[in-house]
């Protein structure tokens, strides 16, 4: 069976099909609008520096249409990490200018954004760090486990896929997780991935998949000319007892 996906930014669909036990559809259009969706779209605002801004949240991060989130250098608080919501989440976007870039003459990182429950924290990244100086940033809670972003040069993979990469003209699903997992993971993916969905926002695919062992979520994309690969994972305790928001967290990250 094919793959189905739809496309809109007005509205909220999920549709999936099956593929040799492999679930490989889901498409879900983001929404601008303020009215509710089955309950699951609100307005919530969020305060930047001294500001307050109105977004959208979707199963409680921003929609991208309205996913400005930008935090002053105050006291006690990360960069680019907004304030909770009602749930107790806050969501993290990259600001603008920092550092980084992989090489003179790059391009800025075009910006990414995720969302975490309250006790998750920034924490350093060093470049003895699996990934190298192509981490870009890591997350991590004590008690239901850790995030790492690794965004790296699509010209490390191809050579003709100029300035406006897109994860399709990288490969599809399988290629992609076969070629770029043990980035992730440090070890060949074969027999290890559970699942693998395509999943399409605002004109933007994605491709998340499911490892075991280890336990580990990875989101896919492309933008401009970098690869974007986002890695959820936590031990077996934490898998067991936080596999819900640990699949929540994985499910928000988005490129804007």
């Amino acid at each position: 069976m094919g793959t189905t996906l739809f496309s809109s930014c007005s509205f909220l669909a999920q549709i999936s099909s099956v593929e040799n036990g492999i679930s490989r559809v889901k498409a879900v259009a983001c929404s601008t609008g303020s009215d509710s969706v089955d309950g699951v779209m609100k307005r919530r605002s969020v305060l930047v520096s001294g500001a307050s801004l109105i977004s959208s949240a979707v199963l409680g991060f921003p929609a991208d249409g309205l996913a400005v989130v930008k935090q002053g250098l105050l006291a006690g608080r990360v960069p680019g990490l907004s304030e909770p919501d009602e749930q107790g989440w806050r969501t993290y976007r990259r600001p603008d200018d920092k550092s980084g870039g992989h090489g003179v003459g790059w391009s800025p990182i075009i910006p990414y954004l995720f969302s975490v429950p309250q006790e998750w924290d920034e924490v350093p990244v060093s470049i003895a760090d699996l990934g190298g100086t192509e981490i870009d940033l890591r997350f991590a809670s004590p008690k239901e486990g850790r995030l790492f972003v690794i965004v790296a040069p699509v010209l490390r993979f191809a050579d003709n896929l100029g300035d406006d990469a897109t994860i399709e003209k990288i490969g599809p699903p399988e290629k992609v997780i076969n070629a770029f997992g043990p980035e992730v993971i440090g070890e060949n993916v074969e027999g290890k991935v559970l699942s693998m969905d395509v999943e399409e926002l605002c004109g933007r695919k994605y491709y998340r998949y499911e490892l075991e062992p280890p336990h580990v979520l990875i989101t896919a994309t492309a933008a401009g000319n970098r690869l974007y690969l986002f890695s959820v994972t936590g031990n077996g305790l934490q898998w067991k007892r936080h596999y819900t928001d640990l699949k929540k967290i994985a499910d928000s990250f988005r490129v804007v």
